[in-house]
C-alpha cells in the first residue's frame, strides 16, 4: 500500500508494521480480546470488528482513526489498569499538557453538537445501548471497548450560558496516550452524532 504523507494514513501504516510483530498471546493477556484462527475479535461502541494478524486487515471497513485506534489498543492497551474510577482528560497522563487542544477538539465540539439537542442526544445514546447517568442535564456511560468505558455528560445552554460538556475516562485509558484519548472521544462524538440522524 502506497501511503501519502497525510495525517491519518501515515500513523496507520506505522502501526500496521508494528502490529505485524505483535505476539497475539501477549496482547490477549493485556487486553482480554478474543484471538482465534489468526483474527482478533473486538467490539467498539457495540460494533463488531475483526483484525487479522499479522496483516492488520480490519473488517468491516472503518474510518482510519477507528482502525488506528483498534491497532493501538491491541499494541499498547491494558484492560487490567481499570481501577473502577473515572477521570477527566486532565487527570490522566499528559492531560494537563494537551488540555487546551482537547477542550477545543472535544469538549466544545460535544457541547455545541449535543448541548442544544438533549432529547435527540438521549435517543441516540439509548439506541446505542448506553447506560443513563444521573449527572449534568443529560449523561450516559458507554462501553467503548471491553476494559474501556467513557461517560459523556452535558449541560444545556440557555440565554445566559452556552452549553457545556465533560467526558470522563475509565482507568484503562491511562495505558494509552493523550492523543489516543482524544481520538477515542472524537470516535464517540461522531458515533453518537451518526445515531442522531
Amino acid at each position: 500500500m502506497q501511503v501519502e504523507n497525510r495525517k491519518d494514513e501515515v500513523p496507520f501504516a506505522y502501526y500496521q508494521e508494528k502490529f505485524a510483530a505483535l505476539d497475539p498471546a501477549e496482547a490477549v493477556s493485556r487486553v482480554g480480546e478474543c484471538y482465534k484462527d489468526g483474527k482478533f475479535s473486538l467490539a467498539l461502541l457495540g460494533s463488531s470488528y475483526t483484525v487479522t494478524h499479522p496483516q492488520a486487515v480490519i473488517t468491516p471497513a472503518a474510518a482510519l482513526p477507528v482502525q488506528t485506534f483498534l491497532l493501538r489498543w491491541l499494541l499498547e492497551g491494558d484492560s487490567q489498569r481499570d481501577d473502577g474510577n473515572y477521570y477527566t482528560f486532565r487527570e490522566l497522563p499528559w492531560g494537563e499538557v494537551y488540555i487546551q487542544a482537547y477542550t477545543g477538539r472535544v469538549l466544545k465540539r460535544s457541547a455545541f453538537t449535543f448541548g442544544t439537542r438533549l432529547l435527540s442526544f438521549a435517543a441516540a445514546c439509548e439506541k446505542m445501548g448506553a447506560e443513563k447517568l444521573q449527572a449534568g442535564d443529560c449523561g450516559y456511560r458507554f462501553s467503548f471497548l471491553p476494559g474501556l468505558k467513557m461517560q459523556l455528560i452535558l449541560w444545556e445552554g440557555d440565554e445566559e450560558f452556552p452549553p457545556s460538556a465533560q467526558i470522563l475516562y475509565s482507568g484503562g485509558f491511562a495505558a494509552l496516550t493523550a492523543e489516543d484519548r482524544v481520538i477515542a472521544a472524537e470516535i464517540l462524538i461522531s458515533t453518537v452524532k451518526a445515531n442522531m440522524q
